[in-house]
């Protein structure tokens, strides 16, 4: 089974990086909203570390699948040639 759990997690994370940045982005004239956070937008800033950190598994996850894949191909090719 080609399953790598790292990249629905990595979804996962870039969806709620995606949805944390842009609430960020909407607030981010709102002097009411960023007041209670002394003047810094921490959704935005931590939607995008979000985010990043979830692209960042989608990658290592496809890169191990491609790596399961390579693994189960050359496997499956020795035991044809050693039957």
């Amino acid at each position: 089974m080609n399953f790598d759990l790292r990249t629905p997690i990595g979804w996962m994370f870039t969806l709620t990086g995606l949805i944390l940045s842009l609430f960020g982005w909407s607030v981010k004239d709102d002097a009411s909203f960023l007041a209670r956070t002394q003047g810094i937008n921490v959704n935005l800033y931590y939607g995008l570390a979000l985010l990043a950190f979830g692209l960042l598994l989608m990658l290592f996850g496809k890169r191990g699948q491609k790596q399961m894949e390579t693994d189960l191909a050359a496997h499956t090719k020795g035991k044809k040639t050693a039957s």
